[in-house]
Order: C-alpha cells, then structure tokens, then sequence
C-alpha cells in the first residue's frame, strides 16, 4: 500500500463574504491514521460580531425574498453538484480516521439529506413565505373574528457549532431546515477534522447557488462567537454535555432567550429479548448490530452502542459471539479497502479513550481487550468489550462514555430490570430491542420511550429492510432527552419550525386571509358567471367560489348506492334500526354518496386547466342527510401553490356541503393540480 502525504494548507474562515485567516500560526491538524500533517488551523483576531450582523443583514435578507419551494430547489441543486464532487471529499476523507463506508454515512448521507429535504418542504410546504399551522380558531359566533397560527422565519441567525466525527453530515443536516426555514447559517466546525468541512464549503460557496451570506464558516476556536447573539438567532451545538452547558449558559444566551438545541453525550442501549434465544434470527441480528455499532466510525458515533442488555442466560453466548466478530476485523489505514476499522479522529481522542475504559473497568471486568493487531503510527485503538455483573447496582457504566470501540455487556433478569437498566443512561439518543415477541415489544417500547429521542426494534421481518440502530433519518426525530442533550435535530418539519417563530394572529377573515395568502371561512368569495375550474393559475385568484345549485336526495338513489358499491349498513338500508341509533331520526344518505354527489354539482366536465383531483383532505360529516333533503356546494379556491419546475401547481378548495336549511352536511378540502397557463380557458 502507498501511503499517501498531504500538502499542508492553512485553512481559512469565510465570514462577512470573503476567506479570511486567523493570526498568528496556528494550530497543526494531523492525519489520523499516519500522523503526517495535513492542515494548520487559526481564528484568532477574526470579528465574529461583524460576521453575525452580516449574515443577519445579507443572507436574512436574500432567503426572506425566497418562498419555501425556491429554497427548497436551491438545496437541491446544491446537493446535486456536491454529489458530482463526491469523490473529492472521499480522498480528503481518508486523513480523520474514516474508510470509505464510514465517509458513506458522513459524506453521500449528509447530502442525501439535502435531497430529502428538499422534497420534503416541496411536498409538505406551500409555496408561499409564511407556513399555516392547524386550523383557523373560531372566535366569534358569526364569523366575523378569527385565530389563525403562523410561522414566520427569525430575523436571525442559525450558529451551528459541531461535532468532530461527522465533519459533512454534522453541518449539511443542520443547515438543511436552517435555510428551508430563510435563516442564514454560520457553520463552526470541530477543528480535528474541520479540513474536510472546509473543503466542502469551498465546494458549496463556488457552485454560486445560495444568495450572498446564506452559509458563512468559521474555522478554529469560537473565541467570542456566542457573546454577541440575540433573542432572533439559534445556536445548536453538537458535542460534550460539559460544553453544551456552559454554552447554554452563556450570559447573551440567558438574557436573549436565544434558541438552543443541544445533542450532547448519549451511552446508548441495544437490548436482547428474552425470548431471542441463540439461533434465533433477532439474536444474530443483534449480534451483527452491535458489532456493527462498536466498529463502524471506531466508535466514534453519537448513536453508537454503549451498552448491550441481554438477559442473564445469554451472557456467556453473546459474548462469544461478538468477540469472534471482533477478531474478524482488520485495523488499518483506512485507505486500504481491506481495512474495516480505521483509527480514532486523533491521539488526544485515543488517550482519552483509554482513559473512559479505565474508568469503566472500575465496575466492569474486560471479556475482550483488543488481542487483533494495531499498527504502532496513528491514533488507533482495539475494540474493547466490558462485562458487568451487577448493573443495577453500578454507577459509572451508565454514567462514563468512551467515545470510541467500547462496550459494556450487563446482564438482566426481568423486562422490569431491562428497562430500568436503560433509564440509568439518563436520556439517550436511541436504544434498540431486537424481539419477535409484540408482547415484549410493547412492554420494552413503552418502558424505554421516556428516556429515549428515538427506539429502533429489530426482527426477522424488517432485518432487510431496517436502517439499523444508529442511523439518524431526515424524516425522524435525532436526539434525546436528559443527557442526551434534550434538542431535536431532524424529523422532517419538525426542524424546519426550529427556526421559526409561531405567532397567533386574530382579526377579520379577510384580513388573516391577506396575511396567510389563504381564505378564510367568513370572507367573501367573488362568485361570477364563469366556473373557477375554466380558470389556469395565471386567471385563478384566491376566494374565486362557485355556489351550485341543489340536488335533492332520494330514498332511490340511497338504495341504488349501496347496491351499487356494496355498501348496505344497517343505517342506510333499515329504517327501524337506523332510529335506534342516537345520531339518526331514520336512515340516512351514504357519506360517500354525499361526497359524491358534491362532485357532481361543482365538477366542470370538459377538458380544461384543472388536470387532475389527487384527493380530499380533513373530510368531516357534520348533519346526516335524509332522503329528501336537497344539497348544494359552496366551493372556494382556499389556496394556489404553483410548483416551481413545473407547468402545473396545487389548488386547495374549500368545499362547503350544506342542506335546504343551510346546515353543514359535510365539508372538506379539495385538492387539485391545476395547469399555469391552458390555451383557451374560457
């Protein structure tokens, strides 16, 4: 194998629109696996508050003029142009310590997230500049007063500080919601492998997709970085509980009630069902995770397992079995594609390591201590496996974290035991049971949800198709109470509102309507002669309504109905039963057939802009509707969200179904694709 050298470079920080380098000389960062140097890193004289007030001012600015579907098409293409680089930050990769399956996790995964949130904003958000939440509140009688919430982005900006392991994924799954939301992002990454970051970033500011001071990046220490926040901005950091306190308690924090998200130390639980006996395919499973777990990244992952439960009978065979997966491994540079397990991200981080353990052999006993070879050069370390008798009884192995290959395996007798032994991690990121058992599940689960941001349950069914224990998805909860840090990172738009503020407007309809860009009930709509579904988006506006005229509802249309559709419940076909019932006075039309009814009124029929109905939304049957009743439809575009890279966009109706009384029947939103532009929409 050739070892490969790296030319030295000074990184630099790109704050207030330009590369700027620290005084002085520095500090040396060396390769991982052969201790050559790779890179000096120095931010010492650099003005931070400029920076902070330039990114408020610039990119604030820039994003804010942006709806959610242009930022969300920006991130997109941004991820494409760094997957076309991918390879470039694979080779730079290699000096933390990583083999090319770990920088998968750190380098295709981080922008797999850029993906997945772009689709996700696209999907799940308007394309507008302000995002509703919930339902309009009612606070009169007559409709003339009304609540709504909304989010709107912080006038801030997102300081994201993180960790070392994941110098790609760490900053690309923070500033992902940060931008979707409009706030501009001052990304500081953990010197040990802030190259890579670096790089990266270089990569990001020279494709020219984000706006002038959207992403700015500090390398080396923060120095006075946090002083100078205010109550608009948001700082998450990623990293030990020791600094996460001391920044959460930082004096601009506490005074400006600035946002903080933390995701600090996690000594996280993989536990074996009772019922998994060896041979069963949950204890190979298991097994194979935490392997799996203790190797990948040498352990350096926030989600990695620490802990490993299993009951007190299947001690011995657990054991054996991950010890015979350990001498399987080869330890090396990760630049070898033999290599499976690369070293630690540096010496510093080696010894500290040794130091945990020992910590930990205070309680525990060691089972396996590393007897496959190490090279002497570079920051590498055996897996080491640790037995506990008496884990109720003990302390430190719930309480001392190696950030590294380590694990304590511990013992339990009952479910009880099990899931008291995972609380004493006093909040963790994630735990896993592997069980084919629903009963066990359930009990495990319940028991365990308290403590944990996020549980995984493994089996026989989901083994090839499960994402395993420490894998964080964009689309689900990372992080975890107590210890653990007590922020949420991810989880789909769950993060995105991180950034943003939630206010409750109230007023008249009309008014929140010109807010929200929707219709409120209670508003006027403007009705005229031609049908609103003639009309392409560039014709169709906001409150545009139909009301249609009536149809009554016989007794034979009820029957052909449920003949028809095989529908035949006692309430629509018996007449003396459906009286005993509470809700009717006797039988009474189908949901559906009102539903369908509806259509009937207020569908336009000949070929024109409206392309397709894709569904309903929050369909509610409100006064049942008995033969001889007569329907009529108020129909009201609620709601137009063009789609940026497409000819078409989306159209929410509001669908009000009402009797000869004017009693609500039913009422729902109408979901249709409607073109821009159509030939002739008269």
């Amino acid at each position: 194998m050739t070892v490969v050298s790296h030319n030295v470079r000074d990184l630099e920080s790109f704050l207030s629109g330009s590369w700027r380098s620290g005084k002085g000389e520095g500090k040396l960062l060396v390769d991982a696996a052969t201790s050559q140097p790779v890179a000096r890193i120095n931010a010492d004289g650099l003005d931070l508050s400029e920076a902070l007030n330039y990114g408020r001012s610039k990119g604030g600015a820039a994003l804010g003029k942006m709806t959610f579907h242009e930022r969300a098409l920006m991130l997109k293409s941004l991820a494409q142009i760094l997957m076309e680089k991918k390879e470039i930050f694979y080779q730079e990769s290699f000096a933390t310590g990583a083999t090319r399956k770990d920088s998968w996790i750190d380098i295709e995964g981080g922008i797999g997230t850029l993906f997945a949130y772009s689709s996700k904003a696209r999907r799940e958000m308007p394309n507008t500049r302000v995002f509703t939440e919930g339902a309009i509140e009612p606070l009169s009688r007559d409709s003339t007063f009304s609540g709504q919430h909304i989010l709107s982005p912080l006038k801030g900006i997102a300081v994201h500080i993180n960790a070392y392991n994941f110098p790609c994924w760490g900053m690309l799954e923070k500033i992902a919601p940060s931008l979707i939301a409009g706030v501009p992002c001052l990304v500081k990454p953990a010197s040990q492998t802030a190259y890579l970051t670096e790089l990266m970033v270089r990569h990001i500011l020279a494709a020219d997709i984000l706006p002038e001071g959207a992403l700015q990046l500090l390398c080396g220490s923060a120095n006075d970085l946090v002083d100078h926040v205010t109550g608009q901005d948001v700082v998450t950091f990623t990293g030990s509980a020791a600094t996460g306190q001391m920044l959460r308690q930082n004096p601009s924090m506490v005074r400006n009630s600035t946002r903080f998200s933390m995701e600090a130390d996690s000594l996280n639980a993989a536990v074996l069902g009772s019922d998994a006996k060896a041979g069963e395919p949950e204890f190979d499973l298991f097994v194979k995770e935490v392997a799996r777990e203790v190797t990948v990244k040498a352990g350096q992952k926030c989600t990695a397992i620490r802990r490993v439960i299993v009951p007190r009978d299947a001690a011995e065979a657990v054991s054996d079995a991950l010890k015979a997966r350990f001498e399987k491994l080869r330890i090396g540079d990760p630049r070898d594609d033999t290599v499976t397990m690369g070293p630690l991200a540096s010496a510093g981080q080696r010894d500290e390591v040794q130091s945990r353990v020992e910590e930990l052999r205070t309680e525990a006993e060691t089972v396996y201590g590393g007897s496959c070879s190490i090279p002497e050069k570079g920051a590498f370390e055996a897996p080491v496996l640790l037995y506990c008798d008496r884990p109720l009884a003990s302390e430190a192995i719930h309480a001392v974290e190696a950030f590294g290959p380590v694990a304590t395996l511990m013992p339990y007798d009952t479910i009880e035991d099990a899931v008291a032994l995972t609380h004493k991690g006093k909040g963790s990121l994630v735990a896993s049971l592997f069980t084919n058992d629903p009963a066990i599940a359930e009990e495990m689960v319940l028991g365990m949800a308290p403590f944990h941001g996020r549980v995984l349950i493994g089996n026989r069914q989901s083994a090839k198709t499960s994402t395993g224990h420490g894998s964080p998805l964009p689309m689900l909860v990372h992080g975890g109470p107590g210890r653990a840090g007590g922020g949420e990172e991810l989880g789909g738009l769950r993060s995105v509102k991180h950034f943003m503020q939630r206010t409750a407007i109230q007023g008249a309809p009309n008014l929140l309507g010109a807010v929200t860009g929707r219709w409120v009930a209670g508003s006027n709509g403007r009705t005229e002669s031609r049908h609103p579904f003639r009309k392409s988006l560039a014709e169709l506006k906001i409150g545009d309504q139909l009301v249609t005229r009536e149809r009554t509802v016989s007794l034979e249309d009820i029957e052909h109905f449920a003949e028809f559709t095989g529908d035949t419940f006692y309430a629509h076909m018996n007449e003396a039963a459906a009286k005993r019932n509470p809700f009717f006075e006797g039988r009474v039309a189908h949901g559906y057939l009102i539903v369908s009814f509806a259509a009937g009124l207020f569908v336009e029929p000949q070929e024109g802009p409206v392309l397709a109905n894709y569904g309903v939304d929050n369909l509610r049957f409100l006064t049942p509707v008995n033969a001889g009743d007569a329907l009529k439809v108020q129909l009201t575009a609620k709601e137009i969200s063009p789609r940026i890279s497409a000819d078409y966009g989306e159209v929410r109706w509001d669908c009000l179904v009402s009797n000869q009384n004017d009693e609500p029947v039913a009422q729902y939103d109408v979901l249709t694709l409607v073109a821009k532009e159509w030939p002739s929409s008269s």
